[in-house]
């Protein structure tokens, strides 16, 4: 267990700043819920829409991509590729935030937050296949 030590404390690491992105979305979902005064639901308002579906966006996404960074740390993946897929994911993280916490924010930052998540969820997986074929024969 010592050896996955490394790729745990990276994990750590991109689990925390994750969290700070987390509460950033949490807090601008707040905001707008205040400043439009809509306590409950979207209210038709489309910020609020688009700052709520910012913040569950990262529920649906974040969580899952966590669990298979754990997986791949616990079987022994260096940890220097848990810090290659976090340091992507947390970009991602950023780049999309930045897109649905904004008004009137330029589509690249979505699209570009979109891809990176994305691209590291699919290498993920296909890494842990590989790595769980690989280690039944």
């Amino acid at each position: 267990m010592t050896d996955a030590l490394p790729a745990l404390y990276a994990l750590a690491l991109y689990s925390g700043l994750l969290g700070l992105i987390f509460f950033w979305l949490l807090f601008t979902v707040g905001k707008a819920r205040g400043d439009l005064k809509i306590s409950i639901g979207d209210g038709g308002d489309p910020y609020m829409i688009r700052v709520m579906r910012g913040q569950a966006n990262f529920v649906e996404n974040v969580p899952l991509t966590l669990v298979f960074l754990l997986i791949m740390a616990l079987i022994g993946t260096p940890a220097w590729v848990i810090h290659l897929f976090g340091i992507a994911l947390v970009l991602g993280r950023i780049f999309h935030a930045l897109h649905f916490t904004k008004r009137d924010a330029p589509g690249w930052q979505r699209a570009a937050g979109a891809g990176l998540t994305n691209l590291s969820q699919l290498l993920i997986a296909l890494g842990l296949i590989t790595h769980a074929v690989a280690g039944l024969f």
